[in-house]
């Protein structure tokens, strides 16, 4: 994939943006949106970390989308350029999934990924 300056770090589906507001009516107070970030973990050694954000840190970028706030780690952007987050939902399953053109390698469940 061929980056440049215009290509967003995140971009987030209207199945997302969605999910993202049904999941932030029933959050605690206080909380402004979800931070997207990353973290080492799994067989692959990295993982996608959601979680609920209830301010913006430092160097943070913030994503609005349908009236969503997504807060990007600035620790994660690197590894995030160009990736889309999305929702997807089975019969066996239900999660956030990201389309990440950087990623290099997954391991066999998709719980984890490199970038090389």
């Amino acid at each position: 994939m061929q980056l440049d300056k215009d290509t967003p770090i995140l971009t987030i589906t209207d199945r997302a943006s969605k999910r993202v507001k049904d999941i932030l009516k029933n959050a605690e107070k206080g909380v402004i949106g979800l931070r997207v970030g990353i973290k080492t973990a799994g067989c692959s050694g990295l993982q996608y970390n959601v979680e609920f954000a209830s301010e913006q840190k430092e160097f943070e970028d913030s994503i609005y989308v349908n009236g969503v706030r997504v807060l990007i780690d600035p620790a994660a952007v690197m590894f995030l350029i160009g990736s889309e987050m999305d929702w997807l939902e089975d019969k066996f399953s239900s999660s956030f999934v990201f389309n990440n053109p950087n990623e290099t390698a997954k391991c066999g469940c998709g719980e984890s990924f490199s970038v090389s």
